[in-house]
């Protein structure tokens, strides 16, 4: 109803004065669920809508995601498990996350980011990965700004295996014999090989649609994240929900596992 609207943006502003800028996270992950749900419920026609929905709906929280300060944001769009759809569902998928990257540069140096792209690449069909070299190429670096992390044709147990093989070859290539290779892995040495290194590990992990599950998203940097599993499907996310799962991190009592 109309007369709610006023009411909403009221909440929202009291919601975001309430958030303790000391207690917001320093890097936040999103699983964006839920596009083909939403289609349906919505009787779409085909997914082509939803999935332009919800990249439009990315775009937005990107702009949130610089208003609140937040130092860096990681998005998986696309897992080596959806490569394995049929054609039919990929296809214009991927025409949708090209429009993506190819507005990514603009908008990157409109809200102050830097953007990098993490997953398996190779994976990638070459019009999705040139895209990715494009938008990496043309986007600005922002040292001293905030960081936007795509995730596509992203596994995080892909990820901890290529970081093991990274450091091995590593290790071998500075000569380090073979029976000595197993006391040089450690905690920092894997850490140091993940996609992003330079990130700090995840403290907070939102996924849309109702599903209570990681699915392998960061695994290696979500071990203390807090999670806040939200109802809606990614492309009715609102900011409303981006406020409310940073107010739930502000007032929960982090242990990292002690």
């Amino acid at each position: 109803m109309a007369w709610s609207a006023p009411l909403y943006r009221a909440y929202e502003r009291r919601l975001q004065r309430s958030l303790p800028p000391d207690r917001l996270p320093a890097h936040v992950g999103v699983i964006l669920d839920g596009h083909r749900r939403f289609a349906r419920a919505e009787g779409l026609a085909d997914y082509t809508a939803s999935y332009r929905t919800g990249m439009d709906k990315l775009r937005e929280m990107l702009g949130w995601s610089a208003q609140l300060k937040l130092p860096a944001v990681t998005a998986w769009v696309l897992s080596t498990d959806n490569l394995r759809r049929p054609p039919e569902e990929l296809e214009p998928y991927f025409d949708v996350l090209v429009e993506l990257l190819d507005d990514l540069p603009a908008l990157a140096r409109e809200l102050g980011c830097s953007v990098r792209v993490i997953g398996s690449l190779e994976l990638l069909p070459p019009r999705l990965a040139d895209a990715v070299a494009t938008a990496e190429k043309e986007s600005p670096a922002e040292p001293d700004g905030w960081h936007f992390t795509l995730a596509l044709g992203y596994g995080g147990r892909d990820e901890i295996v290529d970081a093991c093989r990274s450091l091995v070859s590593g290790l071998a290539s500075a000569g380090v014999p073979a029976a000595e290779l197993p006391s040089h892995i450690d905690v920092a040495g894997l850490s140091a090989q993940m996609y992003r290194a330079d990130l700090p590990d995840t403290d907070l992990v939102i996924r849309t649609s109702g599903e209570a599950r990681l699915s392998g998203f960061l695994l290696w940097q979500s071990a203390y994240a807090e999670c806040v599993f939200v109802d809606p499907y990614w492309p009715e996310f609102r900011r409303v929900d981006l406020l409310r799962a940073l107010r739930d991190f502000a007032r929960r009592e982090r242990r990292f596992g002690k």
